[in-house]
């Protein structure tokens, strides 16, 4: 009983560690830019915030590009494993800064180093966070993988591809249900490109947007729902094999 009161002091440490290593990271970028005035670099909360941030950066992206790809990085990264809100900003801020394909690349790797982070925190300390915050969708979640266990990638893609349940607890969430990390990375990287695509693209012409609610157009949400299908299909299809497999057995028994 004591044991679960106490203070979880080298939890506590772990996440100050982690935190600790990003702000470094940081600051070694501010220290290697030149002196100016900095009061622009914060989190955009809105549109408007993001365009006044992607016009101050577009002037240190072509002359302190690797700066300005570490920084960018160091704050999604930590924005994933903290799970702060706020990173389809990012992703269009890519976009602004790299265009298509190399904002598609920097999103999807600092997404999925991001996502990654955030599973081995939660392997370590994660579980009575995870318990308290989603008990309902996570017994959902763990009967799910269980079920689908030989066709976990396909379903794990699905779930990365499709709004079916939220990106911040399949990564609190994998870990304690025993997604293995080779199949939570491939579903990542790969279930990640669709979104990041639609997203990158739609930061390329920023000035456009006049809401959120305009990244996503009917033809996107019904691609990103065809993809999602497609990689379920093997997972369904296995599960009627099954299914069929059992009857002539069960016959065979009887009789």
């Amino acid at each position: 009983m004591g044991r679960e009161e106490r203070f979880p002091v080298w939890e506590a440490a772990l996440l100050a560690g982690v935190a600790a290593a990003f702000a470094t990271g940081l600051v070694g970028v501010y220290l290697s830019m030149p002196h100016s005035d900095y009061s622009f670099l914060k989190l955009p909360k809105n549109l408007q915030e993001l365009q006044i941030l992607t016009d101050h950066l577009e002037d240190y992206t072509s002359d302190y590009t690797v700066q300005v790809l570490v920084g960018y990085c160091a704050v999604y990264i930590f924005m994933q494993t903290f799970m702060i809100p706020g990173t389809i900003f990012m992703s269009l801020l890519a976009g602004a800064l790299f265009g298509q394909l190399g904002g598609v690349a920097l999103v999807v790797f600092a997404a999925t180093a991001g996502a990654s982070s955030c599973y081995f925190l939660s392997k370590l300390i994660g579980k009575p966070l995870v318990f308290s915050l989603w008990p309902d969708k996570l017994g959902f979640f763990q009967k799910q993988v269980a079920k689908r266990r030989e066709k976990l990638l396909n379903y794990m893609l699905f779930l990365r591809v499709t709004p079916t349940l939220p990106n911040t607890f399949i990564n609190l969430a994998s870990p304690i249900v025993d997604v293995p990390y080779h199949i939570f990375f491939l579903a990542t990287f790969i279930g990640l490109i669709p979104a990041a695509y639609v997203t990158v693209r739609a930061g390329i012409a920023l000035g456009d947007l006049s809401s959120l609610s305009d990244l996503y157009d009917k033809q996107s949400i019904a691609l990103l729902f065809l993809i999602g299908v497609v990689s379920v299909t093997p997972t369904l299809l296995g599960k009627n094999e099954k299914q069929q497999g059992k009857g002539p057995e069960m016959v065979a028994s009887s009789s």
